[in-house]
């Protein structure tokens, strides 16, 4: 399998984390297995059709897709026909470029966009990341994020600190903060907040020497101790963590 990460325009980058591009081999023929980050996206698929959301959507060539906040794992079958493009992007920004639904409408699915929202195959073939470029500059609406500060606030504290704590700091009640988060990234502030550590914790235990046990990474992290960790890992990833 061939993978690769393109960085947006500078403009975009407060908006899209990537565009990105992957590719079936010769001999592919596995499921490939994506973990909750918080994050919306889109993809367009560019060759036979492509089983995902654990083999229960099946997506047609030339189509686009919009992708939900993903709170469990999720699983893509790869293949030598696969060539799949997406755009990873940033927490609360969807609505920056589309007027389409709720995000809590969307979490946890993979739905066919309609024409009017949906990539011109033929340009995206030709100059596919200028195309997607110049797609999202024409279609933005809005330089603002509403939810940026909450949102450094948890990515700072890798997920690390209350939902009240972070209603105080900015100045918002809980139950605002809830329906803010619901409509605009798909998921509670909880949610979001047990993603960003989860997402720290597995960076520890994919990156951390041999001698750094899961016990001192659960507590670095802010699990009450290694089970509740594991527990945790094996939630949002259906492995444990000696698989991972």
């Amino acid at each position: 399998m061939e993978y690769k990460e393109i960085k947006p325009y500078r403009e975009l980058e407060p908006f899209i984390h990537c565009y990105w591009e992957l590719k079936g081999e010769e001999h592919d023929r596995h499921w490939e297995r994506n973990f909750p980050d918080g994050c919306a996206g889109l993809v367009i698929n560019l060759a036979d059709c492509c089983l995902t959301e654990n083999g229960s959507v099946s997506m047609a060539l030339g189509k686009t897709y919009v992708v939900g906040a993903m709170t469990s794992f999720k699983d893509s079958f790869i293949d030598s026909n696969t060539h799949l493009l997406g755009v990873c992007l940033k927490p609360a920004t969807f609505t920056n470029f589309y007027t389409y639904a709720s995000q809590n409408e969307l979490t946890d699915t993979t739905v066919e966009f309609e024409k009017s929202n949906s990539f011109n195959v033929d340009k995206i073939l030709e100059a596919p990341f200028n195309y997607l470029n110049q797609f999202f500059i024409e279609r933005s609406k809005s330089k603002k994020n509403l939810l940026q500060p909450v949102i450094n606030d948890i990515q700072s504290s890798n997920g690390q600190l209350s939902v009240y704590e972070l209603s105080k700091r900015n100045h918002i009640t809980v139950r605002q903060l809830e329906r803010i988060f619901k409509a605009n990234i798909g998921i509670t502030p909880k949610e979001y907040l047990n993603i960003i550590r989860f997402q720290k914790a597995l960076s520890m235990i994919k990156n951390s020497s041999e001698d750094r046990n899961l016990l001192d990474i659960a507590f670095e992290c802010g699990y009450y101790d290694q089970s509740h960790l594991a527990n945790e890992i094996k939630r949002k990833t259906g492995l444990s963590p000696s698989q991972l």
